[in-house]
């Protein structure tokens, strides 16, 4: 499969300890660059990905997926302790709702 740097998620802050924008891959976590502007920033971390993904395929590696290619079944297994269990099953039961729309509906409007 063919990569393309460019279709991969970036995001931009500035820093102000560099005084600089800084720019990451969340496909490639440990990827940064910085840049005066943040068009130079994303610039930067566009060529380092694409330079990364080259690399990676010379050396036979496990290119990652970019986030929008990816197909998600929309299933989320969450463990979490009794205590935090027994409230929402309360809570839920007094909405009237299941667990699962409760916890839905809350993460939707966060």
């Amino acid at each position: 499969m063919k990569y393309d740097a460019k279709k991969y998620t970036y995001r931009i802050e500035w820093s102000e300890e560099d005084q600089a924008h800084l720019a990451r891959c969340l496909e490639f976590p440990s990827l940064i660059t910085h840049g005066k502007t943040p068009e130079k920033a994303l610039k930067e971390i566009e060529l380092v990905v694409a330079e990364s993904i080259k690399w990676i395929e010379e050396e036979k590696g496990i290119v990652p997926e970019p986030l929008g290619a990816r197909q998600y079944k929309g299933n989320i297994t969450l463990r979490v302790p009794p205590g935090v269990h027994r409230q929402l099953a309360m809570l839920s039961a007094e909405q009237g709702v299941s667990i699962n729309q409760l916890v839905l509906s809350r993460l939707a409007a966060a």
